[in-house]
């Protein structure tokens, strides 16, 4: 298994640069945006991971193009994380945000 996770990543792109959570607004949306990988494999897309705050597995796996998202869940109640992913469905390591304004 170990062995198939690092070939994984081995053939996945670079992880997102500077990922962030918007912490400027007060709404049950939660807004993130990153950049793309510098070097290596371009990505085709984006994962954005979610989980509850008590959960220790991501829940959900949202699929986007560009390099920001709006999730209709708050930022309160949620981790959120940020992998990138080629065309093969190879997946970098995820990111958690940062908070930003």
């Amino acid at each position: 298994m170990n062995l198939s996770v690092l070939a994984n990543l081995a053939f996945a792109p670079g992880r997102p640069q500077n990922v962030g959570i918007v912490t400027s607004g007060l709404t049950n949306k939660t807004q993130l945006k990153w950049e793309a990988p510098k070097g290596g494999k371009a990505p085709a897309g984006y994962y954005v991971l979610m989980r509850e705050t008590i959960s220790p597995f991501w829940e959900k796996k949202i699929f986007v193009t560009g390099t920001s998202a709006e999730i209709g869940y708050s930022k309160d109640n949620y981790l959120f994380a940020v992998q990138a992913v080629d065309a093969d469905g190879h997946e970098s390591i995820p990111v958690f945000p940062k908070p930003v304004r």
